[in-house]
């Protein structure tokens, strides 16, 4: 369903369901036949397991219009359920990972809630179901199954930093800064970057500086607070080392490395006794499956072990 038609709908008041992901219709035919043929989203396999997903506005500075998040939510339910995939990597085309979400779609979302509403609460009321949509397509990065590395390039400005901060790891080349530009206009970020960000960094005080300035921090700083784990030189050295972690992800139990993703994921939000509860819940299931006593073997015999797809 594309983006304005759903919002469009949610406005009138029609029964759409946004959480509704297109899993069950996937689950219907093989895996295999999964169509990543999008338009402003290159999707490849440069890895065994490893999926890259690029965006693909260079000519825009891969600004987020309509089609990106409409393709963006798209892209990350079907990897989700994607066999073939057990690592992603997020990373941007030209000369920079994204200058952040293209104004002429704030625009554009303005101007149906305007022509749909005339009162001003009314207006208030019809926005949230718009923002929710596009909370919801960053979202789809974070409720994926399989880990995202974002690799970062130059600027990572405004709807680049919710994005980013839904990954699961993020690397980025020694040119890279991020900015939360929504400050600069005049509007709060509300897409992920207010829930996420202060967990991401663990400091309070750096948050609200950061957010409530808007100011651009860059890549020595960016390691230095916790937001990257790691600096490359440039581009080139920076995709190489994201499409080797990615490997070597995709070399280890997907049974693991999903059960992993869903506990950090739930631990984050809970208390740690309710974490614990949790993955006790998970492994309890999770050891007896075959992939416990392949990588046992694997272990004593120092051989690489193979897993069977999930």
């Amino acid at each position: 369903m594309r983006l304005l038609t759903h919002i469009t709908k949610t406005l009138l008041g029609a029964a759409v369901n946004t959480n509704r992901l297109p899993v069950l219709s996937l689950l219907s035919r093989k895996m295999s036949a999964i169509n990543y043929d999008f338009t402003v989203l290159r999707v490849t396999r440069p890895r065994d397991f490893v999926v890259q997903v690029e965006l693909n506005r260079p000519e825009k500075r891969n600004a987020m219009n309509r089609a990106v998040w409409d393709e963006m939510k798209e892209c990350f339910d079907r990897l989700s359920v994607d066999k073939d995939c057990r690592a992603v990597v997020l990373s941007g085309a030209g000369p920079m990972f994204t200058a952040g979400i293209d104004l002429s779609l704030l625009q554009e979302l303005a101007t149906t809630i305007a022509d749909e509403e005339s009162d001003p609460a009314r207006r208030a009321v019809a926005g949230v179901p718009v923002i929710r949509v596009l909370q919801e397509c960053v979202s789809s990065i974070e409720k994926c199954s399989k880990p995202v590395i974002a690799a970062m390039h130059s600027a990572c400005v405004g709807g680049g930093v919710d994005v980013s901060a839904t990954c699961d790891i993020r690397y980025c080349s020694q040119d890279a800064w991020f900015q939360v530009k929504e400050t600069d206009l005049g509007i709060a970020a509300d897409i992920g970057t207010l829930q996420r960000f202060p967990l991401v960094i663990g400091n309070d005080s750096l948050t609200r500086e950061l957010i409530m300035t808007g100011r651009k921090f860059y890549s020595d700083e960016a390691k230095s607070i916790g937001y990257v784990s790691r600096v490359f030189p440039d581009r080139q050295s920076l995709m190489d080392g994201s499409l080797d972690l990615a490997s070597e992800i995709a070399s280890k139990s997907p049974v693991a490395m999903q059960t992993i993703k869903k506990s950090l994921n739930y631990s984050r939000d809970h208390t740690v006794q309710e974490g614990l509860d949790h993955i006790a819940l998970l492994n309890s299931v999770m050891i007896q499956g075959e992939d416990t006593g392949k990588a046992a073997m694997a272990q004593m015999s120092k051989e690489k072990a193979v897993f069977s797809k999930l």
